[in-house]
Order: C-alpha cells, then structure tokens, then sequence
C-alpha cells in the first residue's frame, strides 16, 4: 500500500490469517466498502500505524480511520493490549473498534469490553457466513454509526 492509501482510510482492519483478512477485505469490497480499508497483520503494526510510528511517521494523527476491526490473537502485541493502548489515549479514544475474533472466551469478552471495545463478534466458522458479517460491519460501522465530530 502506498503512503497515501495509509492517510485516507475507513476501515483498519488488524489481522493475520491470511485466509481470514482476504475473505474480510474481499467481503468488504464487494460491498462498495474497500476503497478506504488498510490491512496491518499484527498488533505491534497496528500501533505504528495509528500513533503515526515507524513506517507510518508520515501519516497524521489528523486523519484516523472512521473504525478498526481488531482481531485479538496477534503476533507481536496481542488485541487486548492495542485495545488498551487506543482507548487510554486521548488522540484516539473515540475511534469504535470493533472485536473480530474466534475467542468466546468469557474472560475475552469481559476485558474487551472493560477496555472500552464497541462490539465483540466472533468469527463465523462458514466462509459465507464470515463475508456477510464483515459487509454487516462495514455497512453498519461506516454508513450508520454517527461518530463524534
């Protein structure tokens, strides 16, 4: 993705199986929804690439994406804790992320939402299934939520 993809974006999608993002971002684009969609594939990323970090120093802060679909396993820094991270900032509090995981782990849900996660979906196992939730969450999270000015 080129530098002016990453300034210009709706949808940050935080995910790493590969089968997982492309069937999200595939989903996301049949539905007129991808044109604004940046994929990072671990947590460590996804920081970088919302505080402006590393290979995303050029971005701003300025422009942050309308949601972030956040998936909780990750390498490098795990979900929870990039959830941590953007909900006790300031510069990023109100951003809606949304929890898009296979973890129906109690616990999970219970912290996802104590650190101020929006939503919690877990993954459908049928790949039919997954592309029609993730075009329910894209219509939703984009075209009806109204966000804070």
């Amino acid at each position: 993705m080129t530098m002016d993809a990453a300034q210009n974006v709706n949808i940050l999608l935080v995910e790493d199986n590969p089968q997982d993002a492309e069937l999200a971002i595939r989903s996301l684009r049949k539905g007129g929804l991808g044109n604004g969609l940046f994929h990072v594939e671990d947590g460590a990323e996804a920081l970088d690439f919302l505080f402006c970090r590393g290979a995303y120093q050029d971005r701003t802060m300025a422009q942050q994406p309308k949601t972030i679909l956040l998936d909780l396993k990750l390498p490098k820094v795990d979900g929870l804790d990039v959830l941590r991270a953007l909900k006790s900032d300031e510069r990023t509090r109100a951003i809606p992320v949304v929890i898009v995981t296979s973890s129906r782990e109690d616990p999970d849900i219970k912290t996802a939402y104590n650190l101020g996660a929006n939503s919690y979906v877990v993954k459908p196992v049928n790949c039919e299934d997954f592309s029609a939730a993730m075009l329910q969450l894209g219509l939703y999270w984009l075209l009806l939520n109204q966000p804070p000015q």
